[in-house]
């Protein structure tokens, strides 16, 4: 059957990967909009929450929300905080400037495109990330945890993306990205090929007893040869 689509992830992979410190991320946010004397107190709670809802992303394989998020915290968000927090983030949402003459690539032989994000954040800021770097016209699908019950590694994640696409053989899909548990494990335990981007701190989330990808790549312009390799096959 050859490549029917590429889904790929999105932070790390579709954005350039940013080493980040969420407390920092929010001290920056609440400050805009909260009393000197709560600015610490928020953040820090606000920086918990997060990772709380990571660490069950990755334990349970359950996703979720932003709004989630704000109620674990005790910290009733404004729509100028709201705002605050997307320009706050901003500077680490840029898409790679490689990807529109990839998925223009992909596109022209056929292929379609995909997106699956374990995140806690809305398709609409999603898809004014992927508007402003125009790309969004791009995508024939793709699916945000935020929206779904489960993040990867779990296989109802990738089947709802492959839904997105509308492939229906996990055997014929390709999947991108640069964790590898949540995305090159996960995608090869759901039937799909993997293509694993490296970068500087990847390897700070290996674990024993993965299963490895089909390629591995440190750019994503070394992803079309692989791709197209398998689309002939």
């Amino acid at each position: 059957m050859g490549v029917e689509a590429v889904i790929f992830d999105w932070g790390g992979t579709l954005t350039p990967w940013h080493d980040l410190e969420l407390a920092d991320m929010w001290r920056a946010i609440c400050s805009a909009h909260l009393p000197p004397d709560d600015v610490e107190k928020a953040a820090t709670e606000l920086a918990r929450a997060e990772l709380d809802l990571w660490q069950r992303s990755d334990r349970e394989h359950r996703s979720g929300t932003l709004d989630e998020l704000f109620d674990l915290a005790g910290v009733q968000p404004t729509g100028e905080m709201l705002a605050t927090h997307f320009e706050v983030w901003t500077p680490h949402t840029h898409t790679d400037p490689a990807v529109p003459a990839l998925f223009n690539a992909l596109r022209e032989r056929g292929i379609k495109v995909g997106v699956l994000s374990n995140t806690i954040w809305s398709r609409d800021l999603h898809e004014r990330i992927f508007a402003r770097d125009d790309v969004l016209h791009l995508l024939d699908g793709a699916v945000y945890t935020s929206e779904i019950p489960w993040t990867k590694p779990h296989e109802k994640a990738f089947r709802a993306a492959m839904d997105a696409v509308g492939a229906a053989d996990p055997s014929s899909c390709v999947f991108v990205g640069d964790r590898p548990y949540d995305d090159i494990h996960g995608a090869k335990s759901a039937g799909l090929r993997a293509v694993q981007i490296w970068h500087q701190t990847t390897h700070a989330f290996e674990r024993p007893g993965l299963t490895p990808p089909d390629a591995l790549i440190h750019d994503l312009d070394e992803l079309l040869p692989h791709v197209e390799r398998w689309h002939a096959a």
